[in-house]
């Protein structure tokens, strides 16, 4: 197959990805147009120890980090066409806005990732970490945790806290969630799905979700009883045990995207 065949399939996902990357179609486009003249230029420049589409974002990224504007934090963000994300992107430092495009809007694969940044896996851990970190000081909140747990419930609010945070409180049974958000309203909802009164975690959410609007992550032991295939389905999704970085860059993305779900009962 020709690398014009092989490539021409990623291209709609490599300009997303620049769009989001600069802040402007206009300007990601521009990069686009310059990583496919390199690679008609030289096709000798395409990796061949990687799969098609990470290799074509890595050559993208190699063109973009070449650019020393873009290194140390230049884009099109203030333009006319930047959204909240992209403005709130603009203020990651470059690498890790890369390292955090690729894995949570991309979905490429850590280790998929990594090649493409040229990175070590704990590398990309870093970088991952630190736009979780980033991310967290723009959009510092309240917090509501559902969980009957009480030492689950000590760790995440431990880790809210440390993410810069304010939780509200710990609720362990739909009614008292209810009424510790009579109010205030919480910019996000951390909950467990099996209360202590055998009340539901899903059904405290839609009740929170009629008096306000702010991204939900659930953390469960029982996914099952969430992935149901039917809509609406959680835009966030932990299971238990969880591992304390991993709930921290799901917190910073739940409140970066500003998305939110109210779910179906599930019995």
């Amino acid at each position: 197959m020709s690398l014009a065949k092989t490539i021409t399939p990623h291209i709609p996902y490599l300009r997303r990805f620049a769009r989001a990357l600069t802040g402007a179609q206009a300007s990601g486009d521009a990069y686009v147009q310059a990583t496919i003249e390199a690679l008609v230029e030289d096709p000798s420049g395409f990796p061949t120890d990687i799969d098609a589409r990470s290799g074509i974002f890595q050559v993208f990224l190699k063109i973009w980090n070449s650019v020393d504007v873009n290194k140390s934090g230049g884009s099109d963000f203030a333009g006319g066409d930047a959204g909240p994300i992209e403005r709130r992107l603009s203020s990651l430092t470059p690498i890790s806005r890369q390292a955090f495009l690729l894995v949570h809007v991309e979905e490429f694969s850590k280790e998929d990732a990594a090649a493409v940044l040229l990175k070590s896996q704990s590398e990309l851990d870093e970088l991952l970490a630190q736009a979780a970190s980033e991310m967290a000081e723009q959009v510092a909140t309240d917090v509501l945790i559902i969980e009957d747990e009480p030492l689950i419930a000590v760790d995440i609010e431990e880790i809210v806290v440390s993410l810069g945070h304010s939780p509200i409180g710990v609720a362990r049974t739909r009614s008292e969630a209810v009424a510790m958000c009579k109010g205030q309203s919480p910019g996000l909802v951390l909950a467990d799905i099996q209360l202590a009164d055998g009340s539901s975690g899903i059904d405290a959410v839609n009740d929170l979700l009629k008096q306000f609007s702010a991204p939900v992550i659930f953390i469960t032991a029982y996914p099952e009883r969430l992935l149901t295939g039917d809509r609406p389905e959680p835009a966030f999704l932990m299971t238990k045990p969880f591992q304390p970085e991993m709930l921290k860059a799901i917190i910073s993305q739940a409140l970066f995207f500003e998305q939110s779900a109210a779910l179906k009962n599930a019995s």
